[in-house]
């Protein structure tokens, strides 16, 4: 054969024409010229939203043949036929029915329907998702769904649910359920019923034609919280609930959304489940539901990023489709679920947990100040600190235990420590392929293994650090001789986890300290007077006054000065606690505490001012006055008030502080470049210092 010339391969990247041109089906019967796909300029964009806003007002539907039918259905037309108009879809029995109708069978999810500003009816048949971005408050009429693990009946109350962009999309999954032996007709008319005190005429018209067995009905409405409007606030944050991005697919579907507040996102954005996450889940449920000698604990750990929050929720939500509360120990400082950073905290959940951290603070029955992001250098109060909270656990729940996601070096030996102290029934490792390598947390492996401060089965070693719980296993004596206490061993359940991933080893710590600032703010926006009444600027609320004699004050992340200690606490965050050592009777003050005690942290305050004539701290703070007068210490740590709120808080009316760069960083217990200062300034000169950052007081 002669030489053939081979043809060339077509390089990777083709124009949008062409990939259209390819997925174009190859039969089309029309007379209508074909629109090249092109890119829209932004004029181009401009005109076509335009025509499409004055379509919507005018209630007209500007593709003039209601949804383009499937592409199965095509039409043939006579040569000689011309018509001015592109060809309608197929006659059928719903073809005088809602255009969203007739296009429900080409679309993967149905459609939602507007029910008024800022609400929708979605109708979803069974086994059917509908992922979102954005926040709202979420209610089934009809039928059982089920939002991030938790199911939602119909009758239930309303729950508020945030897909927020720093996290994976939520899905609301229409889930089968136990129905008597009904015909269609009675479930129609029973549906009906219940959709009377929610809906009017037309729109329950609507959802009894497009009605299916076992469908259901879910009404989404719009949700404003001060907590959230407070994060909007602030530049930067405004897109952290719901991003936009620009979309040509506009109709009555894309306003309905809009005025909810969310937005319609692809399937592969959501949460992706693997087959051990979902086993693991089923396992745990199971046992914790019919544990009958004692409440199951169960530990979770693995190294960073590798899903241990999204599984600890999931695992909340699906234990209390079954029980009424779940108690839960939080271990890990940087990234906490229901308090700020820095906390080791006790909680007993009942409310289903359908966000990120920042959309749930909740109130602990036992939390410890520790006053930073990481226990590094400082392991013995670590451990101190987590004996006395799990202490307060009684056993009347399951315990869900949430762990640091450093596990090298001397942090694999903390957790091995903290499975010996806890004796979990359960031991749940994440992994991933990106993690880190672990090695298996067996039982055989943490009795073989020597921890921070306990040793193992087989070895006596002395550490030079004695707790309460390990005495025996820590007597001194022969290296040979055999600990007299075993550990209650463990069940290790492996998940392998695939997320899709935004953190990278480069980026990781500035997202961490985002998360950090965002559950700052949610705590913050407790403050705010309850939507829809305005936002206040912090230095607008009334804050406490609290004598220099009443309280005794203590740095805990570095060793202070006596004179600079009111330097350190002047627009610091910090932490409202109480100590057993009775503080009154000093004259005056302030009263300095030589070390850092293990007491309960009652809440969280700023220090607004200082007036050193009065001798008064004004604080800031959400905890409630009858918890307030219980309040005997301020301890300052670490975790700081994030920057936007001093450069770009809400409100700039009156004194106004500024940032500067001329702040001596030596000094111990400074850990922000921040000053505060009065200042008479002319209108420039207030521009210039950033005019919204109007917050603090310097002390005299």
């Amino acid at each position: 054969m002669a030489d053939t010339v081979p043809l060339q391969k077509r390089g990777p990247l083709r124009s949008s024409w062409a990939r259209a041109r390819k997925a174009r089906p190859q039969l089309i019967l029309s007379r209508r010229p074909r629109c090249r796909l092109r890119v829209l300029r932004w004029c181009g964009r401009r005109r076509l939203r335009r025509r499409l806003l004055q379509a919507q007002a005018a209630d007209a539907d500007w593709r003039e043949g209601g949804c383009l039918a499937p592409r199965a259905a095509a039409v043939v037309r006579p040569k000689t036929a011309a018509p001015s108009r592109p060809p309608s879809p197929p006659t059928s029995p719903t073809s005088d029915e809602d255009p969203i109708q007739g296009c429900s069978a080409s679309l993967p999810i149905p459609p939602l329907r507007p029910a008024g500003p800022g609400r929708g009816v979605l109708l979803l048949p069974v086994e059917r998702g509908f992922t979102f971005s954005g926040i709202c408050r979420l209610t089934c009429l009809y039928g059982q769904v089920q939002v991030f693990g938790f199911t939602i009946s119909q009758g239930q109350p309303p729950q508020d649910v945030f897909s927020t962009y720093t996290h994976s999309r939520l899905t609301i999954n229409a889930v089968p359920y136990s129905m008597p032996a009904k015909s269609k007709r009675e479930m129609k008319k029973e549906a009906r019923t219940l959709l009377k005190a929610h809906l009017n005429q037309d729109d329950r018209s609507w959802l009894m034609k497009n009605f299916s067995p076992l469908c259901s009905i879910v009404m989404l409405e719009n949700l404003k919280t001060s907590t959230v409007n407070f994060i909007n606030s602030h530049p930067g944050l405004s897109n952290v609930f719901l991003q936009e991005s620009p979309t040509f697919q506009i109709g009555s579907e894309y306003f309905a959304l809009r005025s909810i507040g969310i937005r319609k996102e692809k399937k592969k954005n959501g949460l992706r489940l693997t087959e051990s996450f979902l086993s693991a889940l089923e396992e745990l449920v199971s046992v914790s539901c019919e544990e009958v000698d004692g409440c199951s604990v169960i530990l979770v750990c693995g190294a960073q990023d590798v899903g241990k929050s999204t599984f600890n929720r999931y695992l909340i939500n699906q234990l209390l489709n079954s029980i009424s509360c779940v108690d839960y120990l939080e271990c890990d400082l940087g990234q906490t679920e229901f308090t700020p950073p820095g906390c080791i905290s006790l909680l007993n959940i009942t409310e289903p947990v359908l966000g990120p951290p920042f959309t749930h603070q909740r109130t602990p029955q036992k939390m410890v100040y520790f006053g930073k992001s990481s226990c590094k250098s400082n392991y013995e109060n670590y451990i101190e600190i987590i004996k006395y909270v799990f202490g307060s656990y009684k056993r009347e729940a399951p315990l869900i235990v949430n762990t640091m996601g450093w596990v090298t070096d001397e942090g694999l030996l903390l957790l091995v420590d903290l499975i010996r102290l806890l004796s979990p029934s359960h031991v749940v490792q994440l992994s991933s392929g990106r993690s880190k390598f672990m090695p298996n947390l067996t039982p055989d492996y943490v009795d073989d293994t020597d921890g921070l401060y306990t040793r193992s089965k087989s070895k006596v070693r002395n550490r030079g650090f004695l707790l309460p719980e390990f005495a025996d296993s820590l007597e001194f004596g022969d290296e040979d001789k055999e600990s007299p206490v075993s550990f209650t061993g463990h069940q290790l359940i492996c998940v392998q986890t695939d997320f899709a991933f935004r953190k990278t080893p480069r980026n990781r710590e500035s997202h961490n300290r985002v998360f950090r600032d965002l559950a700052v703010l949610a705590y913050l926006g407790q403050l705010q007077p309850a939507a829809p009444k305005p936002l206040q600027p912090l230095n607008g609320l009334t804050p406490y006054q609290v004598p220099f004699n009443a309280v005794a004050l203590r740095v805990i992340h570095a060793d202070v000065a006596p004179t600079h200690i009111l330097y350190a606490l002047n627009a610091s965050w910090i932490g409202l606690c109480k100590i057993l050592d009775d503080v009154r009777g000093y004259v005056n003050g302030p009263i300095l505490l030589a070390q850092t005690p293990i007491c309960d942290c009652l809440g969280f305050g700023v220090c607004r001012g200082i007036d050193m004539e009065k001798r008064l701290f004004h604080i800031l703070t959400p905890v409630p006055p009858e918890e307030l007068r219980t309040v005997n210490c301020l301890l300052v740590g670490a975790i700081s008030i994030p920057r936007c709120v001093l450069k770009n808080q809400h409100g700039h009316e009156g004194m106004i502080p500024y940032v500067t760069t001329d702040y001596n960083l030596g000094i111990p217990g400074s850990s922000e470049e921040i000053g505060a200062r009065e200042t008479e300034a002319t209108p420039k000169e207030k521009e210039k210092q950033h005019p919204k950052a109007k917050f603090y007081r310097k002390s005299n």
